[in-house]
């Protein structure tokens, strides 16, 4: 029996890792969470669970006490300026609490490309690599470097499938002609399985892909497998800055992440060795096409595992801590009736909210405060949801983070919209009332300016709001 740590388990890829070593009755698994109540509860039966990350040396001590084999999947494309530094530090910190444990084998998954002509994010994700690697007699590390990762609710698939379902004409900028080589996310998940298994006496560098594309190239690909036919006319004067907000206008990306992607796709992704098919011949990678089609059948199905926004090194989007409501001092409290509505059928129409769902009503302001957000460089509602009723806690709902779930009780979201301060919606449904609650912590008289001025709104938005869900939840039928 082999034991297995995974950092970053609530993230996009984390969470498909982890689902797939569940199935193996050869492993024990243990995950380094900073907030374990983003693991669905099924899941905790299954694993344990360490709460910390690796900037606390006793988490890290605890988490890898035992520990054979450690993935490291932790990156800081949230971060702020100083990412590289976390990035660096988090990195050595690993490594060394590995080799004081006895750990035997690292697998990080890093980025396609060449450091000399690296974007700063993609530089530092290359630089973590040789970092894990650099003590080769005390620990192995295979370090696989992917492209673009095509999956429902990777940030590259995202890009790709709302920019072909939105603009049948696009003005393009010089950067959609770089080369990379996209890979499904089902097939880097089997390499980072199988790695466990393989046998590799030295650090190895394994660079997965399929085919060489250019950016455009997989756009117009999409667009076929959607059965639409999309032009792009390209426009040499587009700056990464302009790339940047084209993206978060029709995208769900955010400005930070849109820029760091933007710089990233200027310099060429592509596989430099061979070391894929020599040490994992048992993989034959799925084409492009059948990546997109595999996305777009999850999205359908209400499948989606998991999405970029799900975690990042941000601490702000892992909302740990974020959910004590008692630190607001405004308040805008809606309590409508139930007159009998079972609460199970409340809770389900307010965990329905949002998304391709709506809001409902005055969808005019609920769009205009999106568009607001997004230019101001918050998500907007079109980051959307990844289940259309089902909620977690941490999963993305449009510009709000769901921050606490009680199953038929309570619904707390921690919003995400650029807001002078820190801002809540709470549903809590007691017996005879569904209590709304706009919870509000003002960040100086800037705070407090703000809550006035949208006040009125909060009096047309927030009322209906509150009567549309009682109104579904009244006519579900009863289980």
């Amino acid at each position: 029996m082999k034991n297995i740590l995974i950092t970053g388990a609530t993230g996009y890829i984390g969470r498909r890792l982890k689902d797939r070593l569940l199935q193996r009755s050869d492993l024990r698994l243990r995950l380094l969470v900073r907030n374990k109540n983003k693991v669905r509860p099924a899941t905790l039966q299954k694993v344990e669970i360490v709460e910390g990350d690796t900037f606390n040396a006793e988490a890290l001590r605890a988490a890898l006490d035992g520990i054979d084999t450690a993935y490291y999947l932790i990156h800081s494309m949230g971060s702020g300026g100083d990412f590289e530094d976390l990035d660096r530090k988090s990195a050595e910190n690993f490594r060394e609490a590995c080799l004081a444990s006895g750990v035997r084998k690292i697998i990080y998954l890093g980025g396609l490309g060449v450091k000399e002509t690296a974007s700063r994010h993609l530089a530092s994700r290359i630089e973590t690599g040789e970092i894990l690697s650099a003590r080769p007699e005390g620990l192995q590390t295979i370090w696989f470097r992917a492209g673009v990762i095509i999956g429902a609710g990777s940030a590259s698939f995202e890009i790709i499938r709302n920019l072909t379902q939105k603009l049948p004409i696009m003005v393009t900028p010089r950067w959609v002609k770089t080369r990379t080589q996209p890979i499904g996310v089902d097939d880097v998940i089997s390499y980072l399985e199988e790695a466990i298994d393989c046998e590799v006496d030295e650090n190895t560098i394994i660079d997965i892909g399929t085919e060489q594309m250019s950016f455009r190239q997989m756009m117009l690909e999409a667009a076929r497998v959607m059965g639409l036919r999309r032009y792009m006319i390209p426009v040499p004067l587009l700056s990464p800055r302009l790339s940047s907000f084209w993206l978060i206008l029709f995208t769900p990306i955010p400005y930070k992440m849109a820029a760091a992607l933007v710089e990233g796709l200027k310099s060429e992704t592509i596989v430099l060795n061979d070391n894929a098919r020599k040490y994992f011949p048992n993989i034959a990678p799925k084409s492009y096409d059948a990546s997109i089609q595999k996305a777009l059948q999850e999205i359908e199905e209400d499948q989606v595992i998991s999405r970029w926004c799900d975690s990042s090194a941000d601490i702000f989007c892992d909302i740990k801590g974020q959910d004590n409501i008692h630190q607001a001092i405004l308040r805008d409290v809606r309590t409508i009736p139930l007159h009998g509505i079972r609460s199970e059928n409340v809770f389900k129409a307010a965990c329905s909210i949002g998304g391709e769902s709506g809001w409902f009503s005055y969808h005019f302001l609920w769009g205009l405060r999106g568009i607001i957000d997004k230019l101001f460089g918050g998500y907007g509602l079109n980051r959307g949801r990844r289940d259309h009723t089902k909620l977690r806690v941490g999963d993305a709902l449009d510009f709000w983070k769901v921050a606490d779930i009680k199953e038929n009780k309570r619904l707390l979201l921690l919003a995400q919209m650029k807001v002078p301060g820190k801002a809540w919606l709470e549903y809590d449904i007691q017996p005879d009332v569904l209590v709304q609650t706009a919870h509000f912590f003002p960040r100086g008289i800037l705070g407090r300016l703000y809550w006035i001025s949208v006040s009125p709104l909060h009096n047309l938005v927030f009322v209906d709001l509150a009567k549309k869900i009682v109104e579904k939840a009244s006519k579900m039928k009863s289980p």
